[in-house]
Order: C-alpha cells, then structure tokens, then sequence
C-alpha cells in the first residue's frame, strides 16, 4: 500500500475531550474531525477500540475481545433521543479533567446501559429489533461466544476464565449450555451493548469518511489470555489441551523501554497443527479478525509485525522475557492466505524493535508502509535508521513519538535526553533555540520525503511528560490522558495548515489563509 505524501494526528477515542469523563462517539468526536479538517491533515490515528478491564490497567492492547467495541466509547446523550432510553441525568455531573477515571466512568455507565437493554426489548419499534438482530446475524462468528464470556465472567465475578467452574471454563457443551439458559437476559444485553456501540461507530467512520479524513488503527498481533478469544477458540493458540493454560507465552527481548525485556504474557498462536503444517483455524481466525476491523478502519496499522516473520517465546514459568528464544512465525504465506480470501487490505507494518534483514524483507515484499520514531534517532550515529537524511523509501510514515514514548516536550527537556545531547539534537537541526522544541521536531518530521508525518496530539500541544499516554513496562498510571475542549484551538490548527501547505502535504485550492 502507497500513502499520498500528507499528515494526520495520533489522538485515542479515550481522549477526546467533553464532560463525560472520558472521550466518546459524541459530537466531540465528530468536532474533532473537523478540526483535523481545518488542520489540513487526513489521517486521524487511534488505538485499539476493544474492551478494557482493571486486570491489564485498562489498557487498550490487552482488551477482553479482539472483535468487541469498548462500551466506554457509547456516547449516551446521544440515546436520550431513543423513546427507550432511561430518564436520567446523563454527564453523571463529571467535570472536565485531563485524565479519565475509569472506574468511575464504568460505575456510571454501565448500570445506565443495562437499564436501556431492558428498555429496549420491551419499547423499541419492529424496524429497530430488526436492525438489532440483523446485527447478531452478522456478527455471529465472535458476538455470540463474547456475549457468552461476558455473561460468564460477570457470573464468576472475574474475566479470567481459568478461574471459573472447570466445566465451562473448558467449554464442556452441555455445562455451558445449562448455565447460559439461566443467564439469558445479561447475554442479550452484552449483545445489546455490541449493537449500539458499532451503531455509533459506523456513523463517526461515514461522517470522517465525508469530509476526507481516513481513521488508521491498530490491530494488535497478540490477545490476552484473559478474553473471549482465548476462551472460545483454543486451538488458535498455544494451550494445554487438558489444562488451557498457556505453554508459552508473548514478550520482546531486553530493548530501548527495558533491560529486562517486556514479559506481555500473552498466549502465542498454534501457527503449525500436529503434523508440522500450517493450521488452518489459526489462518482462518485471523481472516476473520482482518476482515471484521476492515469494515471498521481505513488502515490496519499491525502491532509487533516483526511477530510474524520470528516471535520471542517465553516459557510461561518465567518471570522476566530475558529467558525467550526466538521461534519462526508464519511468514509471508499468511499474508498470502488473508489477500486470497479478502483481498488487497490497506497495512501498516509497525517495524520497531529487533529489526532483522528479514523482517525488512517480509514488509517489502507485502510492499508495506514502515515507521520511523524522531525519539529513536539521536545516539550521534549519522547512520541511524531514523535520521531523516537517512530515509530512502518516501512509503514510510514518521512520527516524532508513538503512545509508548514520551511526549517530545517530556523527552527533550527531561532527563532522557542530557545537556550534551540536546546541543547535539539543536545541532542536528540547524538551531540554537532550546525554546519551543516541539515545533521543531515536527517541522524536521514534515519536510521528510516520508509520505506520511503524524504527531501525537500532545506534540503539538507541546505538553510535558505528565501527560505521557503509556509507558511500557509498567501497569499502573497509563492510558489516562484526555484532551480538554480548550485544549486544541482553531489557531493552532491554522499554523499546522500553514506548515502542510509549506512541505507539500495538504490538498488545497487557493490561498493558505
């Protein structure tokens, strides 16, 4: 896939800004899009869009469904204007606040949709049901069993499926059969919840979709063990036939965020059947997974892609990723399968971390898009990877940072970069302002021959590192930051369109002002 030489903003639905205590498919997001509009970019980059839970710090890379919408993201002003939605104050009287409170989001909201669930199946118009089973309908492959896990884990009082009763942990058919008729309703209203946030989803995409601005976002290579994927297809994965624990599990070796590796613990895929060939559930499952956030985005930005040519293998005793090795992935013969069965699809290749020559050779030969970090470029090497003299393929895509890393305020004037090296940086740029350095940087990002520029929204707000999104290796603290409606102002997005227009990477008629 080519990308037309342009710019877009890395800014997750969570952050949106807006009263309800964390970013949803509102009128802020559709304001969002027209300032990104104004702003002369075309891309809006998000993250993972699946439920999260308090196990993984809520974090939207280790989500309970890799298919599911994250019910947070339902907007409910939005619902008052349905006859069945309850009466009640809905804002939950949140003030507006640079980070979100999850748990106090959920305790808000949730409650709020279970009540609307029973609402709806009792007042709802005919042509409404319809549009609601036509949903499940269509969505049977993953719906069912995630409205089933759901139900479950709510009945077992935790998402890890390992801890409930052995019978339905390890889907005995009859076992599950018996319990999900006692559970019928909370089932319906999981699905329920599906249906409405995929609503309000389709109607954010058409509207960016209308006004020129694609969506671009991440799939992530792993699930968590905790999640309706593990639980409902466990010959895709790496799992103890008797047990369903994990045999060995994700992680990256000692690198630039850890010396002693990231252990991510998730289960990895059974890529080879019995007889040492290629399993065809695991292909097939991941056809249907590209297929299902197809519909959802313009671009599949593929998380950990080096994954696929050779993933780290960690045992599951282990306590720490230094004790990996690295196993052969599935290759360029997956890729081939998906684009038989779907298709050219639109790919990202996230190419960071242990880069080999075959991993580049794997994300040239799909002839798909790399990254380049800006924060990556500096170790007073002038053959860096990441220095933008260095770039040769214009289909790349170059951001100062990505979620993992520091804001580029947080990083220059923190203690990631010293004195010595901030000269060194000034130097690199032709400057000697140490003021302003995030306009800085973005310019360098711009006036690359890479096709694609995108700045996290903190970048160009120039804000420091309390407002950091994540930071790898850790649990606790991440995924919180939100914009505040002041936050990005028209102003802004004028200069940024000035600075488009300058370095060729906005379409426009007429002068810039």
């Amino acid at each position: 896939m080519k990308i037309e030489r342009s710019s877009g903003i890395l800014l997750h639905i969570s952050s949106l800004p807006g009263n309800y205590g964390i970013g949803t498919l509102g009128d802020e997001a559709f304001r969002f899009a027209d300032m990104l509009k104004k702003g002369g970019f075309r891309y809006w980059q998000i993250l993972p869009i699946g439920p999260v839970s308090r196990t993984h710090g809520y974090s939207p890379y280790a989500s309970t469904s890799t298919f599911a919408g994250n019910f947070l993201f339902i907007n409910l002003e939005k619902l008052t204007e349905k006859d069945w939605f309850p009466e009640n104050d809905i804002p939950g009287n949140f003030e507006e606040n640079h980070f979100v409170d999850f748990e106090k989001v959920i305790n808000h909201k949730l409650p709020l949709l279970k009540e609307a669930s029973r609402k709806f199946f009792s007042d709802a118009s005919n042509q409404e049901i319809s549009e609601f089973d036509r949903f499940c309908e269509k969505s049977k492959f993953w719906l069912d069993n995630y409205a089933l896990y759901s139900a479950f884990a709510e009945h077992f009082g935790t998402n890890s499926w390992q801890k409930w009763e052995s019978e339905i942990s390890m889907q005995v058919p009859d076992a599950v059969h018996a319990m999900s008729k006692g559970l019928l309703d909370e089932i319906t209203c999981h699905k329920f919840i599906q249906y409405l946030f995929f609503s309000q989803w389709a109607e954010l995409k058409q509207y960016c979709n209308s006004i020129g601005i694609r969506i671009i976002g991440d799939i992530p290579i792993y699930v968590t063990m905790d999640s309706a994927d593990t639980w409902s297809h466990r010959d895709v994965f790496q799992l103890g036939k008797k047990t369903g624990k994990p045999l060995s599990v994700s992680g990256v070796p000692p690198d630039y965020f850890s010396k002693t590796g990231q252990l991510w613990g998730n289960p990895l895929y059974r890529w080879k059947d019995e007889n040492n060939n290629p399993n065809k559930n695991t292909a097939s499952w991941w056809v249907k997974r590209i297929s299902h956030i197809n519909e959802l985005l313009d671009i599949i930005r593929i998380d950990h892609f080096r994954g696929f040519e050779a993933y780290w293998s960690v045992p599951a005793d282990e306590e720490t990723a230094i004790k990996g090795e690295w196993v052969k992935g599935p290759g360029i013969e997956l890729f081939d399968y998906i684009k038989g069965e779907l298709g050219d699809i639109p790919l990202i290749a996230e190419d960071l971390g242990t880069i080999t020559p075959e991993v580049e050779k794997l994300r040239d030969d799909l002839g798909l898009p790399g990254m380049k970090i800006l924060q990556f470029a500096f170790d007073y090497n002038n053959k860096n990877y990441y220095l933008p003299h260095n770039y040769t393929n214009p289909n790349s895509i170059v951001y100062t940072g990505t979620h993992d890393n520091n804001t580029t305020t947080g990083w220059f004037y923190g203690p990631e970069v010293d004195e010595k090296k901030r000269k060194y940086i000034l130097e690199y740029l032709g400057s000697n302002d140490f003021s302003g350095f995030h306009w800085q940087f973005i310019r360098l990002a711009c006036r690359s021959v890479a096709n694609l520029v995108i700045f996290p929204a903190q970048d160009i707000l120039g804000y420091g590192a309390e407002f950091r999104m994540n930071t790898p290796a850790t649990l606790n603290g991440n995924w919180q930051w939100k914009l505040v409606k002041a936050g990005i102002s028209e102003e802004l997005m004028h200069a940024l369109r000035e600075m488009g227009h300058m370095y060729d990477r906005i379409r426009i008629d007429g002068p810039v002002c």
